[in-house]
């Protein structure tokens, strides 16, 4: 059984949970893909277990897959309209396809992968596209200047800046609120 998720934000899109898969934490960057146990978390937190070969080959190209969707993603977030980052989350995606089906139910779409270990870094990477269509002023870096987050802005105005109020936001408020008294009592 994986062990708690340790990530400060939980509950976002995959495609930007993966991405969140690196943290800080006490001023040093955390990264939650540097094992099986930590694959293992996320692949749970997003519930994706199933896509997973619990073979240490498996795992290993699995890690690695998410790796490169994470480098690819953070280039496309980070970078909107950049044709490199495009080409790099293109990549990801040539690893996979929807199958449209008719069943007894009616119209559906099955993901196929041209490699099983490919199927949670493709499913992110699609995740982002549907991301894109949906809003995609929507997606943002959190405005802490210490935070390396992500998150997709489901407020009414779409004016969040910060991965969590009581988190980044508080220490920001905190942060301007001693600025302001030390230069009242200068």
């Amino acid at each position: 059984m994986p062990s708690a998720d340790p990530r400060p934000l939980l509950g976002e899109p995959v495609s930007l949970d993966l991405l969140n898969t690196r943290w800080m934490s006490q001023g040093s960057l955390q990264d939650l893909l540097t094992s099986a146990d930590g694959l293992r978390v996320w692949l749970g937190s997003n519930s994706l277990t199933g896509l997973l070969q619990d073979t240490p080959e498996g795992i290993e190209a699995t890690l690695n897959a998410l790796l490169s969707a994470r480098e690819a993603l953070a280039a496309a977030v980070d970078s909107p309209g950049d044709p490199d980052a495009a080409r790099r989350v293109d990549a990801v995606l040539a690893h996979g396809r929807l199958r449209a089906t008719l069943t007894p139910e009616g119209p559906s779409e099955t993901a196929e992968f041209d490699d099983p270990a490919w199927g949670p870094a493709w499913t992110a990477a699609y995740d982002y596209l549907r991301l894109l269509r949906t809003a995609p002023d929507r997606i943002h870096a959190c405005a802490h200047q210490d935070c390396v987050l992500h998150f997709f802005d489901t407020s009414r105005n779409g004016t969040r800046r910060w991965c969590s109020m009581a988190g980044c936001g508080n220490r920001a408020k905190a942060s301007r609120h001693y600025a302001r008294s030390r230069d009242e009592h200068s």
